[in-house]
């Protein structure tokens, strides 16, 4: 069973996951559209998490929301329209009753990040596979990558993995036939439309053309991404030497 409802006359489904989690879709399709609407909702429910609420986690599409049956129960026991019904339906109508202060957009700006690339070399040894798969110089590739503008639609895979959008069809290359088992830290590949980049090592599949010497994923520090949904993401190209002088310093 799924209920449905409506942010600014837009269908937002909802559909049970498992016995502690509701996943609320927004849309089919990967488009900065939807993935506004995926963030209100989202940015929301961080700022107003209701009793009960885990957390939620947005994706390209929709957003989880984990949320603790026991207490949401025992927390909404007294509520005369929520007392006889599953948690689920709970959770539903709670979510259907804050829609309409969803509909409220936030204005702040994007956040840009800069993130410096070296490209080619024992960083990019698929630089010229992307080339090559393009009919470009190794170079264009480079200009193209770090002259765009990149959405951060979700974090996933990997602790701190941005998936970025928009990235220009002229450097688009498909996935490598297999997968490498271990990608270095701070590799910024390529699969399909999408670009990323590696924020641990990690086997992976994607082509790969060069290496941030920024630490993406920061245990230690609160939030542990260096990256969130909404940003935007800057690439500027780098010298090795550059890269070795970022990493002896430390960057964070």
């Amino acid at each position: 069973m799924n209920q449905i409802m409506n942010i600014d006359e837009f269908p937002m489904q909802m559909f049970p996951l498992g016995e502690s989690a509701i996943r609320i879709e927004l849309g089919t399709s990967i488009h900065p559209d939807i993935h506004r609407r995926v963030k209100r909702v989202t940015d929301y429910l961080d700022k107003h998490p209701f009793p009960g609420m885990i957390e939620c986690v947005p994706a390209f599409t929709s957003v989880t929301v984990f949320y603790n049956p026991l207490q949401v129960r025992k927390l909404h026991i007294d509520d005369p329209e929520l007392k006889d019904q599953t948690c689920y339906e709970i959770i539903s109508t709670i979510i259907q009753r804050l829609a309409s202060r969803m509909n409220d957009t936030s204005s702040d700006q994007p956040r840009v990040v800069e993130i410096p690339v070296c490209y080619g070399g024992e960083f990019g040894p698929d630089l010229n596979v992307v080339a090559e798969h393009n009919g470009i110089t190794p170079e264009e590739v480079i200009d193209i990558h770090a002259g765009g503008e990149y959405l951060v639609y979700m974090i996933g895979f990997a602790p701190g993995f941005p998936y970025l959008g928009e990235m220009s069809e002229r450097i688009a290359t498909p996935r490598r036939p297999s997968p490498r088992t271990s990608i270095p830290e701070g590799t910024v590949g390529i699969a399909g439309m999408q670009t990323g980049i590696y924020p641990i090592s990690t086997p992976g599949g994607w082509q790969l053309i060069g290496r941030t010497p920024l630490r993406l994923f920061r245990p230690h520090e609160h939030p542990p991404s260096l990256l969130q949904s909404g940003d935007i993401v800057k690439f500027r190209s780098i010298s090795q030497e550059e890269y070795e002088s970022y990493r002896g310093a430390n960057c964070r």
